[in-house]
């Protein structure tokens, strides 16, 4: 079986985490979204829009709620960019927020949670 070699050890994960919540001012701003959970039927559902790849975009909402926005995208080929698929540019194109933010949706066991 071939590595997957878009995968980094679990001490560049915990590297990246932790810069995330201690630059302050820097990254987030809240200072305490830690990661977002994703529900595997909500990703097959985005996935069976036949996109080439997923973009992810973060946001907070009007209850100052941390989203994490999902927009399936298609690869223009010839200009090389993954074009985001957009109800105001493609018929099927949706935005997806089905991401619960964690915290409250964290693992409390995970090394990637329990950084302090």
């Amino acid at each position: 079986m071939a590595q997957n070699t878009n995968t980094i050890s679990l001490s560049t994960a915990q590297a990246w985490a932790e810069k995330w919540r201690k630059v302050e001012g820097t990254y987030n701003a809240h200072h305490e979204l830690k990661a977002f959970l994703i529900p595997k039927a909500d990703l097959i559902r985005l996935l069976e829009e036949e996109v080439d790849a997923v973009r992810a975009y973060i946001g907070v909402d009007s209850h100052e709620v941390e989203k994490l926005m999902l927009v399936g995208t298609r690869l223009n080929e010839e200009s090389g960019v993954y074009e985001d698929m957009l109800p105001d540019s493609t018929p099927s194109g949706n935005i997806y927020d089905f991401t619960e933010p964690c915290p409250p949706q964290c693992d409390p066991e995970s090394s990637l949670n329990n950084l302090d």
